[in-house]
């Protein structure tokens, strides 16, 4: 993340009563206005399972919901390739 500019900062919030933890990532560049959810239980073998995955970008009002981390990860790229032709179009004219 700092590689690329972009500031973060990490929360573990552990609620009392359900059996679920939660894990905020807060990102930006110039602000913290990013925000991935991330909650997840533990398996009987004590492995971890991700639950859901939830992201809001640019203060979105409702989050991409993913179960998986394929399912974000694609989101992401495909995002990310919508922001790179924008910038490539706003540079051409």
């Amino acid at each position: 993340m700092r590689d690329n500019d972009l500031m973060y900062k990490r929360e573990y919030i552990r609620p009392m009563m359900t059996p679920q933890h939660v894990y905020v990532f807060r990102f930006g560049k110039h602000r913290l206005n990013n925000r991935v959810i991330i909650r997840y239980s533990h398996t009987w073998t004590g492995r971890l399972k991700i639950n859901e995955i939830d992201v809001r970008l640019h203060h979105q009002h409702h989050p991409r919901i993913f179960l998986t981390e394929s399912d974000l990860i694609d989101y992401l790229k495909r995002h990310m390739e919508k922001e790179k032709k924008k910038r490539a179009s706003g540079d051409d004219e």
